[in-house]
């Protein structure tokens, strides 16, 4: 009797070890439950939060760029990760398994490695969005996205501009991806208190050189501030990346997440 627990008990212990071992099914085990959009489509609206305008403008852009760049910009609105087998994941996770699912982007271009695929994934009763960039990008861009989620999307979803929001991200990607400066946003009060700044440093110009001609000090300040101008137009003309010579690929070709992103809510 005492053997036959002795045995039983054995059993037991190594049924549980081996549980231990396999662990929780790993998050590669899990398939979004989505099909991507279309070669050269980018948008897949299910929650209903574009208007046909906003599609037509991001569709173009997005066209644009894949053909300018490789750099395919893929735009996902759901109504809740749940729904589409994503119960419990961090939309960051969600987010990964989508991109590598769906192959987003080149995995390579001739002979280089590509991987420059981007993805806008926005969960509306999750009140989620995420930028998950390809691994090409090499985290350099993460403070970047970082900025175009919350100033680009989040601003707008949080005064019920769904559309608009959306909009905006794809053209800050867009305008990311070409290597150029973000477009103009909404000037906070700080940047009125810099005009005034401005405006006194040019009474003190004026003052300055009345009273004291050529030797005054304002024409060794003008000096640094053009040279440092100068220097910032210089590298704003020098990052503008050339084109790809007219990429006619499509936007799904075995890319890989890895490159970073941001998250944002509302």
């Amino acid at each position: 009797m005492i053997s036959r627990r002795r045995s039983l008990a054995f059993v037991y212990c190594a049924a549980i070890i081996a549980l231990g071992w396999m662990g929780p099914p790993s998050a590669t085990a899990i398939e979004i439950d989505l099909q991507p959009p279309g070669e050269r489509e980018f948008v897949r609206d299910l929650a209903g939060m574009l208007n046909p305008g906003a599609k037509e403008k991001i569709q173009e852009l997005c066209d644009s760029l894949l053909t300018d760049k490789a750099t395919p910009i893929i735009v996902i609105t759901i109504e809740s990760m749940a729904q589409y087998g994503g119960e419990r994941l961090r939309i960051e996770t969600f987010a990964t398994l989508l991109f590598d699912q769906w192959g987003i982007g080149q995995a390579t271009l001739g002979d280089q490695e590509w991987n420059t695929g981007i993805l806008l994934l926005v969960s509306r009763d999750d009140r989620k969005a995420r930028i998950e960039l390809g691994g090409g990008w090499g985290r350099r861009e993460d403070a970047l996205c970082r900025q175009i989620m919350d100033d680009y999307i989040v601003a707008e979803f949080k005064q019920g501009r769904f559309s608009e929001g959306i909009v905006a991200g794809v053209e800050a990607l867009d305008t990311m991806a070409r290597k150029l400066q973000l477009p103009t946003r909404p000037r906070p009060w700080w940047h009125y208190a810099l005009v005034v700044g401005a405006i006194g440093l040019g009474i003190f110009t004026v003052v300055s050189l009345v009273r004291n001609g050529s030797s005054g000090w304002a024409w060794l300040f003008w000096g640094a501030v053009f040279t440092v101008l100068g220097v910032i137009l210089y590298q704003l003309l020098t990052s503008r990346g050339g084109s790809s010579g007219g990429f006619g690929g499509g936007s799904f070709g075995g890319g890989s997440s890895g490159g970073g992103g941001a998250t944002g809510s509302w």
